[in-house]
């Protein structure tokens, strides 16, 4: 269990992403945000992160981006018709895993993180989120890919 500190971000957000072409979202963030960050005076603190909110289906609420030094002040247009806006990690109490291996495999990662979670006898609560530790490029080999695995933990009071 960790006891996470709020972290803020800068992040594309879309409330019904067709997972399907998340691919095009995340490639498209991550590709301009960095350059736009630096316009803005903001610096990135770490690796680029998808925050999640509800259960995934055809369509999702996430929001894609990178953890940055402060609260950015506005919105920021980026190419492409996109705008990054302010958000944040949570903080709180949380569980975190690694998942070793290609993006394909990410669904049965968190199958598998949550049922474990369960195991423990605590309940993974929204938002959960992604954080893309290996930086990919077109060479690296997918099993070497690293991405963690982090929810939120339901209150024990709450149950």
């Amino acid at each position: 269990m960790l006891d996470l500190e709020v972290q803020p971000t800068l992040v594309v957000r879309s409330e019904h992403q067709r997972m399907d072409d998340m691919a095009t979202l995340m490639d498209g963030t991550f590709s301009h945000v960095p350059q736009a960050l630096l316009g803005a005076g903001l610096h990135i603190t770490g690796p680029a992160v998808a925050l999640y909110r509800g259960v995934p289906g055809e369509t999702v609420f996430v929001e894609v981006g990178f953890p940055v030094d402060r609260v950015p002040e506005g919105d920021i247009p980026l190419p492409g018709g996109l705008t990054a806006i302010a958000s944040e990690l949570p903080g709180g109490r949380a569980v975190r895993t690694s998942h070793l291996g290609g993006y394909d495999d990410l669904g049965s990662a968190w199958e598998g993180f949550v049922g474990s979670t369960e195991e423990l006898g605590e309940t993974i609560a929204d938002p959960y989120w992604e954080i893309y530790v290996t930086e990919p490029t077109p060479d690296l080999d997918p099993a070497a890919l690293r991405t963690d695995l982090v929810a939120q933990l339901a209150d024990p009071a709450d149950g």
